[in-house]
C-alpha cells in the first residue's frame, strides 16, 4: 500500500544527505511538505528546489541544531512557515570513533554537540507545537551504538545510549498530550557519516565491516515512513536496521 501524507509538514534535521536526505525525499513523495534543516545552506537550498521542480513543498532552514536559538528557530519556522508541525525527524549527528585514551577530545565535543544537545533541543522546541495542535510525532535516528557498546566507539555509545534513554523518557511524557515517539536504529549505512573520521579509524572501520553490504539511506528513511504512517492508535517505539550480513 502506498504512504499518503499528504497534508501532513515533516521537519528533518541534518538533511543535506544521507538518511536525512533520503528520508526528506520520501516524505516529500508521499504527499508532505518538508522542512530541511542542515548546517551546509546550499546542500539542503538545492534539495528545497528539487523537491519543488517535482511538484511538492519545502523549505530550506540552514541550522546547526546543537545551539539551541538555532534549533528552537528551526522548528519555530517550519510550524510557521508550512502551517503545523506533524513530524519532527532528529537526523542530525556525528560519529567519530576511536580509543577513548589520547583521543582529541574537541570530537567528543561535536558528537555531544549534535547528537545530544541537538535532539534535545529540537524536541523541546517541538514538544508545546505538538501539544496545541492535539498531535505530533518525534523520530530520533540512533544507531545499533545505542543498544551495543564496543571499544572503539565509548562516547559515541554513550551519545546513542542516551538518545535511547531520552526517547523512552519522551515517549511516556507524550502519551499525555497525544505526541508519539520513535528510535530508528541503524546498522551500517552507506552515508558520508563514516567519512570524518581520522585515517586509522576508518582503516579499522574497514576491516571490522569486510565483507558487509551496508544499508542504503533509502532503506532507513522507509524505516522511518513505516513508522510515522500508522494510525493514530500505533505507536512504533523502536526499530532496529541492520544489514542482512552485519553480525552485530
Amino acid at each position: 500500500m502506498d504512504i499518503d501524507l499528504s497534508g501532513q509538514v515533516v521537519a528533518v534535521t541534518g538533511a543535506s544527505s544521507g538518511i536525512g536526505e533520503a528520508t526528506a525525499l520520501a516524505c516529500a513523495h508521499a504527499g508532505a511538505a518538508v522542512a530541511l534543516g542542515a548546517r551546509r545552506g546550499e546542500r539542503i537550498e538545492g534539495l528545497a528546489q528539487q523537491i519543488m521542480a517535482e511538484g511538492g513543498r519545502a523549505i530550506a532552514i540552514p541550522t546547526d541544531v546543537g545551539e539551541e536559538a538555532q534549533a528552537s528557530a528551526f522548528v519555530a519556522r517550519a510550524h510557521a512557515e508550512l502551517g503545523r508541525l506533524d513530524v519532527l525527524v532528529n537526523n542530525a549527528g556525528v560519529m567519530l570513533l576511536g580509543p577513548i585514551e589520547n583521543a582529541p577530545t574537541e570530537e567528543w565535543r561535536r558528537m555531544i554537540h549534535a547528537n545530544v544537545f541537538g535532539v534535545l533541543y529540537c524536541s523541546h522546541a517541538a514538544l508545546g507545537l505538538m501539544r496545541a495542535q492535539g498531535s505530533g510525532h518525534i523520530v530520533n535516528v540512533s544507531s545499533v551504538a545505542g543498544r551495543v557498546a564496543r571499544a572503539g566507539s565509548g562516547v559515541y555509545n554513550l551519545t546513542k545510549f542516551g538518545v535511547g534513554a531520552f526517547s523512552e523518557s519522551l515517549r511516556q511524557e507524550g502519551v499525555a498530550i497525544g505526541v508519539r515517539v520513535t528510535t530508528i536504529e541503524p546498522g551500517a549505512v552507506a552515508t558520508e557519516l563514516p567519512g570524518h573520521n581520522r585515517p586509522q579509524v576508518l582503516e579499522q572501520m574497514a576491516k571490522r565491516f569486510a565483507g558487509v553490504t551496508p544499508l542504503d539511506a533509502e532503506d532507513i528513511a522507509r524505516a522511518i515512513l513505516y513508522a510515522i504512517s500508522q494510525p493514530p492508535n500505533v505507536s512504533i517505539n523502536e526499530v532496529l536496521v541492520r544489514p542482512s550480513g552485519q553480525g552485530a
